[in-house]
């Protein structure tokens, strides 16, 4: 390395510094175009401050996405490695439920207060704070900072990451905020659509039209007893709700009381168990639907809202959830929300959850991280290094 990347490095912002320049950045991600915005401000800073302490910095545009970008830093070489890996897009705020300005960092109580101060662009920051130490140091694996596009929306950035088979190493974390504790396995999510369609009349004479919605009546009862079936069959005690669950979330359709329904809509969420497989799952509710649907004479359309999120696990008995139970003094846990952490798993790198923060603070008003969690998750974020690349 040179002295002037050295000198560059010791230079560096401090945590705080870095969590405010980052927070100022908007990269919000939606399916709705008002909300959306572009990422790569926050890409090509993250670059900007580490390409000084010696990665090696590729920008990838994922496909189809314009102004969407992934961030892959290496330090270092080797067949081996560790990934610290991060999503660069927020949610959508109410800035009338906020007592302070969502974009810039501000200190209340011990709290840094800001979107995406939790969930995650702090993470970056306490990454960077723990790599500081060894940029002068010989590694023998490789360190990789992993940044990535929409994983609020749509994934498209792991999903490109993972189809084109990079980064390559040994091991992943995945900094999403679980208080430092491990979570090795978490549910899978769906967001499905039903449309069933009829033929309008006169509600005086049910032989004039055909009705989607007493149709989607049917069809509610059928996904609900597929419900009950799968949670008698399926169990895991560690989660919180131990079984799968489908929830009806909306539904559309019709348009006045004396017309037939020529047309009605249902969307719904299945969050599936590991070892549950999503495109079984969508086949059974398929075969479940086509002959309802022929019986009443009525067109169905059946399509995933978005791609999903398969669930995730890791063995308890593997290396890097002993490494972090260890290191955290916690036993690896189970959680209810969704990662990327399928798509890491897709390019075989052994892969936990694990990062500073709440998930009961992040989509929410006022989301913060509390500064008690800063100078623990840069000790194991260093630890790791350490461990996994340092002394690998």
């Amino acid at each position: 390395m040179s002295q002037q990347k050295r000198s560059n490095s010791s230079q560096a912002l401090g945590v705080r510094d870095m969590m405010s320049r980052l927070i100022a950045l908007p990269s919000i991600s939606s399916a709705s175009p008002d909300w959306d915005h572009s990422n790569e401000s926050v890409v090509r800073t993250l670059a900007e401050w580490l390409e000084p302490m010696g990665f090696d910095i590729e920008i990838l545009a994922v496909p189809g996405m314009p102004g969407k970008y992934n961030l892959i830093a290496t330090l270092g070489k080797g067949t081996g490695g560790l990934v610290l890996s991060g999503h660069t897009d927020t949610v959508p705020y109410d800035d009338k439920r906020w007592q302070s300005d969502p974009f810039t960092l501000t200190e209340r109580d011990g709290r840094w207060y800001g979107l995406g101060t939790c969930d995650m662009k702090g993470f970056f920051a306490l990454a960077i704070e723990a790599v500081r130490e060894f940029v002068d140091r010989d590694f023998k694996q490789p360190l990789i900072i992993l940044a990535t596009a929409d994983e609020e929306s749509s994934m498209s950035g792991a999903r490109a990451l993972a189809e084109a088979g990079q980064p390559k190493a040994r091991y992943a974390v995945i900094g999403e905020p679980t208080g430092l504790k491990p979570v090795r396995m978490h549910k899978g999510i769906m967001m499905e659509r039903l449309v069933f369609e009829g033929r309008s009349g006169h509600s005086s004479d049910p032989s004039l039209g055909n009705n989607a919605l007493e149709g989607m009546h049917e069809a509610m009862g059928e996904l609900l007893s597929l419900r009950a079936g799968w949670q008698a069959r399926h169990k895991n005690p560690n989660f919180k709700v131990q079984v799968p669950t489908l929830n009806l979330g909306c539904i559309h359709g019709g348009d006045n009381p004396n017309r037939i329904c020529a047309r009605c809509e249902l969307h719904f969420d299945l969050r599936p168990l590991p070892g549950m497989q999503m495109e079984e799952l969508r086949q059974t509710i398929l075969d479940q639907m086509q002959p309802l649907a022929s019986r009443r004479n009525l067109k169905l359309a059946f399509e995933p809202l978005f791609g999903g999120v398969p669930p995730f696990e890791t063995p308890a008995e593997a290396e890097l959830v002993t490494i972090c139970e260890r290191l955290t003094g916690h036993s690896a846990e189970a959680v209810a929300f969704a990662t990327e952490a399928p798509w890491l798993q897709k390019l075989d790198l052994e892969t936990l959850v694990m990062g500073p923060g709440s998930i009961d603070q992040a989509h929410q008003p006022d989301e913060f991280l509390d500064t008690a969690q800063i100078e623990p998750g840069v000790n194991i974020l260093k630890q790791l290094i350490q461990k996994l690349c340092i002394g690998a």
